[in-house]
């Protein structure tokens, strides 16, 4: 009997942290990755007690088993993108960047998540140090809001659309291949995100939704990225792919009754 070769199957893995109360990280990544249409895998960096209304302890994966969970997905999996999300200390940002140099991977996008929507920090202040010389120059793209923009830079958060340009520029310097700095903490009508890659610049802009789900919504952002990467999308038609399923999951947001804080968005607003 012969059977019919499968064909390829686009597949994506995050290298974050576990969200217990599923609105963010590895499970706001893996709904994003099912929801459009790739097979998701993981590597769990960091468990996090955590739900809508905050984070009440963090327990880290130490570098060996992380280093042991990378080598494990990337030997068996024909992998097409990379999304990597919490990182909390050096140790772990350098087990994940020897990770991606021994399987050769490239197609990574970088979301420097460093504070939970509800104000908890998941980031040591001496990460990032670890984060700009280690991480930042094997990026494909990386995502950094507003504030965490300016703490890669070690400046004032941007205050307007041309000093978003000017960070933009100052992190491309840095070693990545593209910049996403996220309007989603500006103020305004509009939520304006600023890319800058090899073609220049590109502002990517939505109306601002009144609701407060938003729990989860980088990392649902950066994780969409790397789906529409990882099924053969240019740079550009990804994050405009991405915004666009943000903002559909943001204003379907508010369908949900999940937690007493801030809940997540509805990452599969078109099937249910």
């Amino acid at each position: 009997m012969t059977f019919a070769t499968a064909p390829a199957t686009a597949i994506a893995v995050t290298i974050a942290g576990s969200d217990s109360g599923g609105g963010a990280g590895i499970q706001a990544d893996l709904k994003t990755f099912s929801a459009l249409g790739v097979y998701g895998a993981c590597v769990i960096t960091a468990l996090t007690a955590q739900n809508t209304q905050g984070v009440t302890a963090i327990h880290d994966v130490p570098a060996d088993f992380l280093a042991a969970q990378i080598d494990a997905v990337f030997s068996d999996l024909a992998v097409n993108a990379v999304k990597i999300g919490m990182l909390s200390r050096p140790e772990v940002i350098e087990a994940v960047a020897a990770g991606l140099a021994r399987h050769g991977q490239e197609n990574v996008v970088l979301d420097p998540v460093m504070i939970a929507a509800s104000g908890d920090r998941l980031l040591v202040p001496e990460a990032i140090d670890s984060l700009r010389r280690v991480l930042l120059p094997r990026a494909l793209l990386i995502t950094p809001n507003l504030p965490e923009a300016a703490a890669l830079l070690g400046s004032a958060v941007a205050g307007d659309l041309s000093e978003v340009r000017a960070q933009a520029q100052t992190l491309l310097a840095m070693g990545p291949k593209a910049v996403l700095i996220k309007g989603g903490h500006g103020e305004g009508p509009e939520s304006v995100d600023v890319l800058l890659d090899a073609e220049g610049f590109l502002e990517l802009s939505a109306p601002r939704v009144a609701t407060r789900n938003t729990h989860g919504t980088g990392c649902t952002l950066s994780s969409a990225i790397t789906a529409h990467l990882a099924k053969g999308h240019s740079l550009r038609a990804a994050v405009e792919g991405a915004k666009a399923y943000l903002t559909a999951a943001i204003g379907r947001a508010d369908d949900l009754s999940i937690g007493h804080g801030h809940g997540p968005v509805h990452h599969f607003h078109a099937w249910w």
